[in-house]
């Protein structure tokens, strides 16, 4: 599928509500899966103004051209496969466009040649199925920095809230204003 809406539900954690929710969900012997994401914006962030971001994800040997864009039942995702010389290419700073991220980039006004590489976050990431969602439990790293977060992806907006809300409650874990990891990667530079 080139394109989805993702709804998901998120909140920084601390390492001790990491390390309680990776207890309470099992997955303290789980080994995660290490994504890294590659990031790319304009030299005047037109696409951070436009609510929008643009990653290239490396996971399991396999590299996939994202594009998100907000929509009112979260976030659209326009997807494109690459080859692994297509991707160093990328973060070499030569960038081929790919057609249905094109598309979608054009509709915003973006020229790929206005795309800079930006930088790399890495994650460490656990997943488990739990009451109609996906949890999961990412702990990242950046620009000399780490941080610890809880995802709950959903299918239905409405009981991703009301699972997420469920776990903050029953886990004594505050709800925090929590940027997405492409605001938090560029918030570090």
């Amino acid at each position: 599928m080139s394109q989805e809406i993702e709804i998901e539900f998120k909140n920084l954690l601390t390492k001790d509500e990491y390390d309680k929710l990776r207890l309470f969900f099992e997955l303290e012997n789980v080994e995660p899966v290490i994504q890294t994401n590659h990031y790319f914006e304009t030299s005047d962030f037109r696409l951070k103004d436009k609510g929008a971001a643009l990653r290239i994800r490396e996971k399991n040997n396999l590299w996939q051209l994202t594009l998100k864009e907000p929509h009112p039942e979260g976030l659209l995702e326009t997807h494109d496969t690459l080859t692994t010389t297509e991707a160093t290419s990328w973060i070499n700073g030569v960038i081929i466009p790919k057609p249905t991220v094109a598309k979608q980039l054009n509709q915003l006004g973006i020229d790929f040649a206005g795309l800079n590489y930006g930088g790399t976050l890495k994650t460490y990431r656990l997943e488990t199925l739990y009451k109609q969602t996906t949890i999961v439990l990412d702990y990242s790293t950046y620009n000399n920095q780490s941080d610890y977060e809880l995802e709950i992806e959903a299918t239905e907006k409405a009981i991703g809230e009301r699972v997420f809300h469920e776990l903050l409650e029953n886990h004594d874990i505050p709800k925090k204003e929590t940027p997405n990891k492409i605001k938090r990667f560029y918030s570090s530079l």
